[in-house]
């Protein structure tokens, strides 16, 4: 009996965590760049059940099945599809379209492809580099930036926009701050002249954009930035000419949340929690019998 209360309790668990991050998911439906995430559940490990030394003639145990204790909430994965492009026509808006291809994969609506032999290939993804207050990397697609009164480029929570030599992007002239430029599709700074604009050390400005091999390796941070663990940090390297990447000025990328189908999943998840919490009254009251009308007996 106590079995099926654990197993209706990892149910309940598993469904409030699906819950929260399809809640999450709709409260991020309108923040530039969101991905939304998914739930994984998955069983836990099942049992061999034996029955040990029930008679003389028979071994020390005896296999009799196997049992499954429940189910658990696994990961949360992020669904890395391109979302909507929006024009804003905000000089400081950028949008990035990835379509970077790999040789041989021909890459599904979410980005993945499994070849003849099983294996998976995940599909590669560009992101703008930001350096945190900690001076760490980290990676976004909210391209809502802005300069601050040093004509540094910044993103919403005031972090530095990284260029492609490493360091933070100052758009600065003769003291002024720099609002007249143009991007290039490669991510590169120009005048209204179409002349790169020169950094402090005297090479062209050009956004730092980030190819991660495995997106799915990603871990979330807040604030619509991600990291990369310890182990991970050889899964990435800047864009080159090859890569399918293009910059658009003026635009931003929308979440890719789908509204209609978070719903569903919101209310199947509180359907089920609702089923398991109804096992285990169930559960309740027939303990509840055993222990105060049978326990008489």
């Amino acid at each position: 009996m106590l079995r099926g209360l654990y197993t209706a309790a990892s149910g309940m668990i598993a469904q409030q965590r699906k819950h929260d991050i399809v809640t999450n998911n709709i409260a991020n439906l309108n923040t530039p760049g969101f991905k939304s995430g998914n739930g994984i559940n998955r069983s836990f490990p099942e049992i061999l059940i034996s029955r040990v030394r029930s008679g003389k003639d028979e071994p020390g145990s005896v296999p009799v099945g196997r049992i499954n204790t429940g189910v658990m909430a696994e990961e949360n994965v992020s669904l890395h599809a391109q979302g909507d492009i929006q024009e804003t026509k905000n000089p400081f808006d950028f949008a990035l379209i990835s379509d970077i291809q790999v040789p041989g994969a021909r890459f599904d609506s979410s980005g993945k492809y499994v070849d003849q032999n099983g294996q998976r290939v995940i599909q590669p993804q560009a992101f703008f580099t930001i350096l945190n207050a900690a001076g760490e990397q980290r990676y976004s697609l909210n391209g809502k930036f802005s300069l601050d009164a040093n004509g540094r480029l910044i993103d919403s929570e005031g972090h530095s926009v990284l260029g492609r030599d490493g360091q933070p992007i100052v758009l600065m002239d003769a003291g002024t701050p720099v609002t007249n430029f143009r991007m290039t599709r490669t991510g590169q700074f120009t005048n209204a002249e179409g002349q790169p604009i020169l950094g402090a050390n005297g090479q062209p400005l050009t956004l730092l954009i980030t190819r991660v091999e495995d997106p799915n390796q990603l871990v979330r941070e807040g604030n619509g930035l991600y990291r990369l663990n310890a182990q991970d940090q050889g899964a990435f390297r800047p864009i080159d000419a090859q890569d399918q990447v293009e910059v658009r000025q003026g635009y931003v990328e929308r979440s890719n949340v789908d509204s209609s189908q978070s719903m569903v999943d919101m209310m199947s998840a509180l359907r089920a929690y609702e089923a398991n919490q109804k096992m285990i009254q169930y559960y309740d009251k027939s303990m509840e019998k055993a222990a105060n009308e049978i326990g008489r007996v």
